[in-house]
């Protein structure tokens, strides 16, 4: 009994060890961050690799960066591209997942063989055709063509049409006997009970559009209509970069998003937690 206490004790230690050193590999990129963004461009190219901490902390290159890349412009594209994606995403997919999870309608099967044949194909491939779209509507370089690839989501129409399914039919036949219409029984009763599932695509859709790289570049040309993914994409330079600089952008383009988890963490853990799945 003590040597299987023992072997016990010694696997939880050798779990913790790695689980810490896996920690800390994965923290050492954005240190280097934080600390090359108050470094000069000689120490943070500089081949010393005792030499971590910067000799004098320079706070000059946050104030370049917020001056000369908008970036007033660039957190405002951002956030409002981002809740405007995760309004219309949620919105559509509650009502398309319970359309496909409790009703019955002529073609659903075939209907609903298209959303899952729309998250089998790359993304790249409707980059065309939804670019023609915002161009002939005039929306390039606006908030609206930011939005546009986000507004219907497969992926929440079957994550919603699985939470939906998981629900009793119990409570519809009461709600049925109550007297409450289809509309009255998806608003009051089955749309609160899925609520976890919204939290979750809500999450992945505010991850999804904040790294969402690609598009802004395309759709949005103009530096004071894009967004912070696409802004610092375009400070790199082609032969030589400002590394402190660049840094102390990628650190300003962080902030919302850990502003943003510290204050939904709990949502955060719980939404993943209830859809089982991983950013």
């Amino acid at each position: 009994m003590e040597s299987y206490a023992l072997k016990k004790r010694v696997t939880q230690v050798i779990i913790h060890a790695i689980l810490i050193v896996a920690s800390i590999t994965m923290l050492v990129p954005f240190l280097w961050m934080v600390l090359t963004a108050f470094k000069t461009v000689s120490e943070s190219t500089a081949i010393n690799p005792f030499v971590i901490f910067p000799s004098s902390w320079k706070f000059d290159n946050f104030a370049t960066v917020w001056q000369s890349y908008n970036f007033f412009y660039l957190y405002k594209n951002t956030l409002l591209m981002i809740f405007f994606r995760v309004v219309c995403a949620v919105l559509t997919a509650t009502m398309a997942g319970y359309a496909f999870g409790r009703l019955k309608f002529p073609l659903k099967n075939f209907l609903f063989s298209l959303v899952l044949v729309q998250m089998m194909v790359p993304s790249q491939i409707f980059i065309i055709p939804q670019y023609i779209m915002v161009s002939k509507m005039k929306a390039l370089n606006t908030i609206f063509g930011l939005v546009f690839p986000g507004m219907v989501t497969a992926f929440g129409t079957f994550l919603l049409k699985t939470g939906y399914q998981g629900l009793p039919r119990d409570l519809e036949e009461a709600a049925s006997i109550d007297g409450c219409n289809i509309g009255q029984q998806f608003l009051l009763i089955m749309a609160p009970l899925t609520r976890s599932s919204m939290v979750s695509l809500g999450i992945f859709t505010a991850v999804f559009a904040f790294k969402d790289l690609m598009w802004p570049m395309i759709v949005c040309s103009n530096a004071t209509s894009t967004t912070l993914s696409a802004g610092l994409a375009k400070m790199q330079g082609q032969f030589s970069s400002n590394f402190p600089q660049l840094m102390a952008a990628a650190l300003l383009a962080c902030l919302p998003m850990i502003i943003l988890y510290l204050i939904f963490q709990k949502q955060f853990v719980e939404g993943i937690a209830t859809s089982g799945g991983k950013l």
